[in-house]
């Protein structure tokens, strides 16, 4: 349920599965959002209900405190965060989450809060919260640009449009304005600055009347669901929609501006222009006196009137409808209009002898809930061609056959039946004229059928009964025969032109149906990226291109967030089919116009499209927050590492440095071989570290380029091995190894990584082994140790940056040695993984493949 409402009220539902959701909605701080989610509190309290003030942010203002006391409340978690595992713990049936949009401080269960009330709620908690408009993610540029300040914390939208009731907590901006300067939002010290910056009346306004247009928007969707849920077809006057009807004739900017007047006095009023075409895309000006046609090119009248409906705030549509009035009642009906304006008929007044106009046709079937205008002209009355059937409906092609049939047919039946007048009885006669007047009714409708039984009749009488070659019945049976035959023939007709169209239409409802089936199902999977839904949109209506238009504010310029088809429009003015999903996307369409019947599969194909946009985004900026994540902890574990790892052997370095530039202590020639051996040591695990860390850098860049050349497994491995100890390694490596793909100089830097972790680990006494082997097209080389050993399911981060398993000692390393092997393995097309050493221990696996293919000749990779 939606509310706009400046008391305090609160919904307290029955606890369900999932907990409700109610948001307090304020245009601008300082409003009484607190308050009046306190006082409703209250109110819940008072009548039983277990409610919990989880986490209200009080801020030093005594009318709040005054109304939280009393309340049973929660203290707040470390950092002033909302403690979620308190709350789930104390299981309350609604519980006050104050300040929907803060932030939470590092280390806290999640770094929203919005986050913690979702958890609340699939907890199955009714959660009360409070939110400010501009937090809203969709409006960030809009208050940017009306406040200067673009919010640094957000909510999505989904999040609040799941909200089972959202109260509009208002309040005038001078009201508004009196309460800070009465130092009841921020502190007397801060109001000037506040009064002459954020808080400016225009400031103010303007968030005001964006909070009640954004509170109105979810109030229509709500509707919108509503009436589909509970099959109601019936325009309902929430708001005044006026559609006008355009011919593309003359009087269509007189239309436009009355139309303009009307909107003017219901406030909110939506304008929407229509002009309607026939499937075959000449204009349907043989309707009637303002038949709303024209060509399926725009004219320089309809494109003149086009920009006067988007200067008068409205939007300009185009539908194909071969019956007019049928195309627009169904239009109006679909965008739950509450009025039409039409221009008077401009047949002159013999030609209503052939039927009546659109306008009187629209107002009988507009029935009670949909208001007909016929505004008068200067051009009414001025002459237009004749009325095109009904029966159009059912297809040029169709409706010609037909007429032919009812016209043509009963002539070829008489003349195939005359030579036989002894022949066929009468009764025979007329069941084969019976048979054509049906055949007639299922190619071409009720009235090609009539024509046809009619003159079938006046045929029959001619020639087939007696006295023939008269328009005389001799015989009064005869006269009764032919009395049922017309009768009999016509409601045949009617019957067979009814089911025909109830055919055409079930088939068509059973279209949309799969489709929207589909779409539900594409969203409950979470398929699609936007351009596959824009080349579905484009496959299930047969149109030329589709494309997706969005912009950041509702006067702004439209940019094309993505396309299906060839030779998508350049702008959405080229369209020739728009459906707007608000204010800020809109999806069009290109290649032909569509019939009215067709926008409401369209308009979910659009609100789709809305949700891909969304979700690609949101999964793009996940994306982009793991690899902020990513950095964040590497630089985080660099600092460490520099602070602490690089300043070990460093301060070593200085140490012996300064000892043998003192002029205090005489040294030995053993202790001065002592120091500078310390000083050696030093700068090698100095220059060992910090060689780590530049191979880290140019893997995370992506700038290692190897130069793979056919290489000897026995000739670099020896040399990777320098820096360790002979006693502390067995090497096994065969010499008919096959040579392998890789570069030397990573491969070496990669093996004397994993050899030196591998003696790290292996306990005094124990060797590692170091062996090769080939297996088919790969060479693995194993390195195993004695060592503890990793668990199965934490062999896979040993090989992350910056990580050291178990209780290694600092000063050992940054942790990069096997994340640098690894990433080394993986640029030349080879491998590293970790497994357990039978016996204890763990072993690394290095493969790489056996010369012989295309990336060996040398070149980079």
């Amino acid at each position: 349920m939606f509310a706009a409402s400046r008391g305090p009220t609160v919904s307290c539902v029955e606890a369900t599965a999932r907990g409700s959701l109610c948001v307090y909605l304020g245009a601008a701080p300082g409003v009484g959002k607190t308050s009046a989610m306190l006082s409703a509190a209250r109110d819940c309290r008072g009548r039983g209900d277990a409610v919990l003030a989880a986490r209200v942010e009080t801020r030093g203002r005594a009318p709040v405190e005054a109304l939280l006391r009393g309340l049973d409340t929660l203290p707040a978690g470390p950092g002033g965060a909302l403690d979620v595992a308190a709350v789930l713990a104390r299981a309350p049936r609604t519980a006050l989450v104050d300040d929907l949009a803060s932030a939470n401080p590092s280390g806290a269960r999640h770094p929203k809060r919005w986050q913690d009330v979702e958890e609340l709620l699939g907890a199955g908690v009714d959660v009360v919260t409070t939110l400010d408009i501009q937090h809203l993610e969709s409006l960030g540029d809009i208050v940017e640009s009306i406040t200067g300040v673009r919010p640094r914390e957000t909510v999505p939208d989904e999040v609040v449009r799941t909200a089972e009731r959202i109260e509009l907590v208002d309040l005038s901006p001078q009201g508004l304005r009196r309460r800070l300067a009465d130092g009841r939002i921020h502190p007397p010290e801060g109001v000037d600055a506040a009064l002459s910056d954020y808080y400016r009346p225009g400031n103010l306004t303007a968030l005001r009347e964006l909070a009640l247009l954004w509170t109105a928007d979810r109030a229509d969707e709500h509707l919108r669901q509503y009436r589909a849920e509970h099959a109601i077809s019936a325009a309902w006057r929430a708001r005044e929609r006026i559609v006008v009807g355009l011919t593309g004739g003359p009087e269509g900017a007189t239309l436009l501006r009355r139309a303009a007047r009307l909107a003017a006095k219901a406030s909110g009023g939506e304008i929407l222009a229509v002009h309607v075409v026939r499937s075959g895309g000449r204009g349907a000006r043989g309707y009637q006196d303002a038949a709303l046609a024209g060509g399926g090119a725009p004219t320089e009248e309809t494109a003149a009137q086009r920009t006067l409906v988007e200067d008068l705030g409205g939007s300009f549509h185009q539908v194909v409808g071969d019956d007019v009035p049928s195309a627009l009642l169904d239009f109006a009906r679909g965008a739950d209009a509450t009025q039409i304006v039409l221009g008077a008929s401009r047949r002159p007044a013999w030609q209503y002898v052939l039927g009546p106009g659109v306008g009187a046709t629209v107002a009988r079937g507009g029935g009670t809930d949909l208001d007909v205008h016929i505004v008068n002209h200067e051009h009414a009355g001025g002459g237009r061609a004749l009325p095109v059937a009904r029966g159009a409906r059912l297809g040029r092609t169709r409706v010609l056959a037909g007429w032919l049939t009812g016209v043509g047919g009963p002539l070829l039946l008489t003349a195939a039946l005359t030579p036989w007048q002894g022949g066929p009885s009468l009764a025979t006669d007329m069941l084969l004229f019976l048979t054509l007047t049906v055949a007639t009714a299922l190619l071409g409708g009720l009235y090609p059928a009539l024509t046809c039984a009619v003159g079938g009749s006046l045929l029959i009488n001619y020639y087939f009964t007696p006295p023939t070659h008269a328009f005389t019945i001799a015989e009064g049976q005869n006269i009764t025969a032919l009395v049922v035959f017309v009768v009999v023939a016509a409601a045949v007709a009617s019957v067979v032109d009814l089911a025909a169209r109830r055919t055409e239409q079930a088939a068509r409802l059973q279209s949309e149906a799969e489709i929207l089936s589909y779409l539900a199902g594409s969203v409950l999977r979470g398929e699609h990226t936007l351009g596959a839904l824009l080349e579905r949109v484009r496959e299930t209506f047969g149109m030329a291109s589709a494309a997706l238009w969005e912009r950041h504010d509702a006067r702004g310029p439209w940019t094309r967030a993505g396309a299906a088809g060839g030779g998508p429009h350049d702008r959405p003015g080229d369209a020739d089919v728009e459906v707007a999903v608000n204010e800020r996307l809109l999806l069009t369409l290109g290649g032909r116009v569509l019939p009215a019947s067709d926008r409401r599969v369209l308009s979910a194909f659009a609100a789709q499209a809305a949700g891909v946009l969304d979700r690609q985004r949101l999964a793009d900026e996940a994306a982009r927050a793991r690899e902020l994540a990513e950095g964040n902890r590497i630089r985080t574990a660099l600092l460490a590492a520099v602070s602490h790892d690089l300043r070990t052997p460093l301060a070593g370095i200085k140490a012996s440095v300064t000892s043998l530039r003192s002029d205090d202590v005489a040294w030995s020639a053993d202790d001065e071989a002592e120091l500078l051996a310390g000083i050696e040591d030093g700068a090698d695990r100095l220059d060992h570290l910090i060689g780590n860390l530049l191979d880290m850098s140019r893997l995370q860049t992506g700038t290692v380029s190897p130069l793979v050349a056919p290489v000897d497994l026995d000739e670099v491995v020896p040399a990777a091995l320098a820096a360790v100890p002979r006693d502390r390694v067995d090497l096994d490596i065969p010499e008919d190894l096959p040579m392998i793909s890789a570069d030397p100089g990573l491969l070496e830097r990669s093996v004397a990584n994993v050899v030196e972790n591998a003696v790290k680990y292996s306990p005094a006494g124990r060797r590692v082994l170091v062996a090769a082997s080939a297996l088919r097209d790969r060479v693995e080389l194993r390195v195993a140790d004695r060592g503890p050993g990793v668990p199965e399911a934490a062999r896979d981060g040993i090989f992350e940056p910056f990580q050291r398993y178990g209780d290694a000692p600092r000063g050992n390393g940054v942790g990069l040695g096997l994340a640098v092997a690894r990433g080394f393995a993986e640029s030349m097309g080879g491998t590293l993984t970790a497994e357990e050493t039978p016996g204890g221990g763990l072993t690394m696996v290095l493969t790489l493949r056996v010369a012989g293919g295309a990336a060996d000749e040398g070149g980079p990779v």
